[in-house]
Parts: C-alpha cells; sequence; structure tokens
C-alpha cells in the first residue's frame, strides 16, 4: 500500500486540561470514522499549551498518565496511531513532549523537543537529546516540535535520512496584538513560518504536515508540503476540524537529504 491516510487535529484551543482530555478523544475517534491510519495533535495539547504570561495549573503527572490512558483507550477503539502533544516531568524538570501511541493503544514512544524558544525557558526548562523515527504499517514517519521545525532544518532532515516519509509539526501559534492575520497560506505579507513548511518539504524530498489550533487571526495553519515543496492541502483559517489527506508515498524519495554531505546528527 503506497497511499495512506492521515490526520492533523486541527481543533480549537481547550479551555481547561480536562476539556483537552475531552476533546482529542473525541478527534481521534472521528478520524478513525474517515479512515485515517494516523491522527497528530497539535503542540502541547494535553493538558493545553502554558502561553507565556498566563497562569496555569501547576503540572500533574498523576492527571496526565489519566489523559493518555484514556487517549490510549479512544486510539485502540479507532484502530489508529496518535501522535499527541503533551508535556511530561522528568527528572529535568517540564518538558515539550509528544507520545506516540499505536493503533492498539500500546504506548511506542517519545519524542521531546530539542530545542525551545527563548520564551519558553522559564516554563518548561528541559528538553530533549534524542531524536528517533516511527513506524506504522508502510508509513514511516518523524517529529519535529514548533520551534525546532520552524529554525533548525536538520532536524527534519535528521528523520529523512533514516527513512521517514512525512515529518509531523505539532506547534501552537495563536494570534498576538497587531499582528497580520492571513486568509490565504504563505501570504507574502506573513511572517516566514509557512513557507519554511514547504521549505522543510523540499530540501528534504519528503512530506511536511504541520498541525496548530484553530483559533481566530492565528498567523499559521494547519498545513500538508508535498516532496516537491509544493502546497498539498490547508485547514482554512480559525475552521475547527480534521485536516484529512492522502499521502503517496512512493513520492517521497528522501533524495535531497541523503545527497547533504555534513550533518550534525
Amino acid at each position: 500500500m503506497s497511499v495512506v491516510r492521515i490526520a492533523l487535529a486541527n481543533i480549537k484551543v481547550p479551555s481547561t486540561r480536562e476539556e483537552s482530555v475531552q476533546l482529542a478523544t473525541e478527534a481521534v475517534a472521528e478520524a478513525g470514522r474517515q479512515g485515517a491510519m494516523l491522527v497528530c495533535f497539535p503542540e502541547c495539547f494535553v493538558p493545553g499549551y502554558r502561553w507565556p504570561g498566563v497562569s496555569g495549573l501547576a503540572p500533574d503527572t498523576k492527571f496526565l498518565e489519566r489523559a493518555w490512558a484514556e487517549i490510549a483507550n479512544a486510539a485502540k477503539t479507532a484502530d489508529i496511531t496518535v501522535i499527541l502533544g503533551t508535556e511530561r516531568i522528568t527528572e529535568r524538570g517540564l518538558q515539550i513532549t509528544t507520545l506516540v501511541i499505536a493503533q492498539d493503544g500500546s504506548v511506542m514512544g517519545w519524542q521531546d523537543k530539542g530545542q525551545n524558544d527563548p520564551s519558553e525557558e522559564s516554563i518548561y526548562p528541559a528538553f530533549g537529546t534524542e531524536r528517533r523515527v516511527f513506524t506504522a504499517g508502510p508509513l514511516t514517519f518523524g517529529i519535529v516540535i514548533c520551534h525546532e521545525g520552524w529554525r533548525y532544518p536538520e532536524t527534519v532532515r535528521w528523520a529523512v535520512r533514516r527513512g521517514a516519509h512525512v515529518v509531523f509539526h505539532p506547534h501552537a501559534h495563536i494570534a498576538e496584538p497587531g499582528s497580520f492575520r492571513p486568509h490565504v497560506f504563505a501570504d507574502p505579507a506573513n511572517t516566514f513560518h509557512e513557507k519554511a513548511i514547504l521549505c522543510r518539504a523540499a530540501e528534504n524530498t519528503c512530506y511536511f504536515a504541520s498541525v496548530n489550533c484553530a483559533s481566530e487571526g492565528a498567523g499559521t495553519t494547519s498545513a500538508i508540503a508535498r516532496p516537491d515543496g509544493t502546497l498539498h492541502c490547508y485547514q482554512p483559517y480559525g475552521r475547527e476540524g480534521l485536516l484529512v489527506a492522502d499521502l503517496d508515498l512512493r513520492l517521497a524519495t528522501g533524495l535531497l537529504a541523503s545527497r547533504c554531505r555534513t550533518s550534525p546528527f
């Protein structure tokens, strides 16, 4: 099977940590009904991204473990692989991560964020030091989280050089006061971020699937770029729902990534 169906959970920013779990389980079930083999959520969707300057509940391992178990059960019921943007507390402190859950509800592993934005360092002081790729059926994929995908192309290249057809990019982006409000993907008047989605795909000959929450005025939306650097599809700005797409894995050859002669990884 060379064509796989994936879903990006372009759903609203949860107002509470409990709502984040409810929205996640509903999206997992809906992605399964639409025939997706994998669904990816935005950065720290559970329990919710800790925006700088906004007070929130203290990190809670017990809550997170219950939430992960509930979402894993939803994945098993829907027979779908889940990439869950979340956080976890390690010996290094609180860090941004993704939990990858297999179709049978088992934990496949973690991909921690290895490069925080400077604004995050006082909130999420810990960061990951290892990268890996995952496999679901015929699909091999990697994960880069927000800042490290926008600004550090080598994180994407690392996964593609190890066989990834798709690199998923959970991120968190809401409107800032006075910011440009886009209506068309990669508008020239907008920031560099959506152009980077196309670049990450083209420079590695892979699919690049970036997922954000739906919120009014956000400068980025969820989108998928093809291995030739063209736009495959994107979610209309501010519109809640799943972005579902069929990907032909034969196009994701990794050719340009494989030709890179030097790499820090």
